[in-house]
This record gives C-alpha cells, structure tokens and sequence, in this order.
C-alpha cells in the first residue's frame, strides 16, 4: 500500500472502551441499584425502552450507509460472493453451535453449570447469525479490499437476515434444547432489523434525491458517525450495570467465552480466506471475504439478546463478548491479508471472482 491505513481514534481503541465501559457499569449498579432497577423496568413486550432506543441509534445510521442499488452489480464477482453467502449462512452459525456445545456443554460444564452453559450457548449461536455490516467497511478499507464488492455482500446480507436469521436462530437454539419464545425473537428482528432498514434505505433514497450524494455522505452521514459509537458504549455501560453481581462474581466467565468466539472467528476467515486462493478470487476480493466472514454484526446480537433473555442473562454477557473482542481479532486478521498479499499475485484482477 502506497501509506498505512489505520482506524480513526474511537474505532482504533475500540476494545479499550468497552474495558472502560466493564468498569463504569459495574460501578454504576454498585453505586446507584435503584437507578439501574428503574431501567430495568422500563419494557414494553419483552423490550427495554432505553436500550431499543439506543440499539436505533446504532443501527440506523450503519443502515444509512448501504447502497442496494449495488445489488445490481451481483453477477460482476460471482465466485468470491458465493464463497462469503456460504461461510456466513452454511458454516458459520452451525460451527458456533458446535464450538458451544463442545466448550460450554462438555469442556466447561463443571465450571459454569448446566443453566450458564445453555446461556452462553445462546448468546454465542445469536452472535454468529448476525454477519457483520458497517464495520466490515473499516475491514475492507484497511486490506484495499474491492470498495463495490464489500458493498454488495453487506447489502445481500442484510437482505438474506431479514429471511434467515430468525429461524436459523430458533432452529440451533431448539436443537440445543433452549427455550426462545418466537414472537420475541421475531419481533426483535422487526424492531432492530426491518425498520431500520427500511428507514435507512428511504431516508438515503430521498435524501440524495434532493441534495446530492455528496451532501448526503458529508453532511448528513459523516456527523452521524460518533453516534453509533457513543450509543453503543451507552448500551454496554447499561448492560454491565446489570451484569455487575455476575462478573464480579466470575469474572473468569469472560474468558471462557472468548474462547470458542475466537476459535470460531479465526477458522471462518481462514475459511473464507483459503476457499478465495483455491477459487483463484483476487485478493482484493479475497480479504474482505475474509473478514465478512468472520467478523458479527454485534449490535443486533446485543439488541435480539437482551429482548430473548434479558440484561442479566448469560446469553447477554456472551454477546457483549463478542464486542470486546472483536476489533483486536480484526486487526489481526486485517494484517495476516495484507501479509499474504503475494499468495494471491498470480490471480490477475480481470480474474472477477
């Protein structure tokens, strides 16, 4: 690369603030209970009022950035699409199922109990059927990953969770013998899923219409950006405001968690990463595919857990675990691509995937 590409300060240090928020939450719930007890009451059918609003403001303007007209484009790299849509809706969620159940069921079992293990085993499977969106433009960008091709498989995800993430969800958690009451997980996809796609996409459309792509992406899209963050490291202080007794009470939870995530994370990029090179995929579709396939699109995960299960819940802490460390496994992943640029020098860029 011409000049090094890094993440700005917030994206950057990431996982320092959800450190920071761990500590900041748990001492809010020491410090102020009745407080957090008002919060917590503050649900309408299985919904926590302000972590719906804040999960919006997370989501909303990611939605905002998603160009579907991309979709058009589908047919230009058919290869390296096909290889990310397999990893992210066939191996992915079945391979966290199995990673849970190995560790959480089997390895950890007589660390954790049988009631946490069937927790953390939800979080982990509703974590690995969100594929990421947003950030895995971040992802792209730091790899000189193909700008259009990570825009049509965001846009196809998203499209494809509208369909598919509710009843992966409800089938791998029946198998494993979890309890998910429907009309909760659908509702949790229409809230944090549909409306705000369909706001985003409306609002772009008419937004541009009116004013011009460039005046919508640094006018009215760019001063959004702090937002999605700011939101949610608000949700996270929220969460471990409830989560306080649990951690404090096993803080080791955290890394038993970890555990399986980052197995999961590494084997599906490597995945996505070695099916590209046999394929003969460029690597600047390669990458991304890479990092689409390995990376979560943690903010539902954290919204559709805490409607399911609760801000107390075990499947929670597991989602938010996800957010912890998923911009340190990133990067690394972003480096090993750029490392091994040269595997892919053979595959000539007219070589379209």
């Amino acid at each position: 690369m011409a000049s090094e590409k890094r993440l700005d300060f917030f994206e950057r240090y990431l996982s320092v603030w959800v450190a920071l928020c761990i500590v900041i939450g748990i001492g809010f719930g020491k410090l102020f209970p009745g407080v957090v007890a008002v919060l917590s009451k503050l649900e309408v059918s299985h919904v926590n009022l302000p972590i719906a609003v804040l999960v919006w403001l997370m989501i909303y303007p990611m939605m905002l950035k998603i160009d579907f007209s991309a979709i058009a484009k589908v047919g230009d790299k058919p290869k390296g699409l096909l290889i990310t849509l397999f990893v992210n809706w066939v191996v992915k969620p079945f391979s966290m199922a199995f990673l849970g159940w190995l560790f959480f069921k089997q390895l950890f079992i007589g660390l954790i109990g049988a009631e946490m293990a069937n927790q953390y085993m939800a979080g982990v499977i509703i974590l690995a059927a969100a594929p990421c969106t947003a950030m895995v433009f971040v992802w792209s960008y730091l790899t000189d990953g193909d700008p259009a091709y990570t825009l049509v498989q965001v846009a196809i995800n998203d499209l494809i969770m509208l369909v598919l993430f509710a009843p992966i969800v409800m089938f791998l958690l029946g198998v494993s013998d979890i309890v998910v009451p429907k009309d909760v997980l659908f509702m949790s996809v229409f809230l944090y899923i549909v409306i705000p796609l369909v706001a985003g996409y409306l609002t772009r459309r008419m937004l541009i219409a009116s004013h011009g792509e460039e005046w919508f992406n640094t006018k009215f899209l760019a001063p959004l950006k702090p937002v999605t963050i700011i939101a949610l490291l608000a949700t996270l202080i929220i969460i471990f405001a409830f989560q306080g007794e649990v951690i404090t009470g096993n803080w080791f939870s955290i890394v038993l968690i970890a555990i399986p995530i980052l197995i999961q994370v590494y084997f599906n990029s490597s995945l996505a990463y070695g099916l590209a090179k046999y394929f003969k995929v460029p690597h600047s579709i390669a990458a991304p595919g890479a990092l689409i396939g390995a990376s979560n699109f943690f903010e539902l995960a954290v919204a559709v857990a805490i409607s399911l299960f609760g801000l107390q819940s075990g499947a929670t802490l597991a989602t938010v675990v996800g957010v912890l460390v998923e911009v340190p496994v990133m990067l690394s992943v972003c480096s090993f691509c750029n490392r091994t640029r040269h595997w892919f020098s053979d595959q000539k860029a007219k070589e379209n995937g």
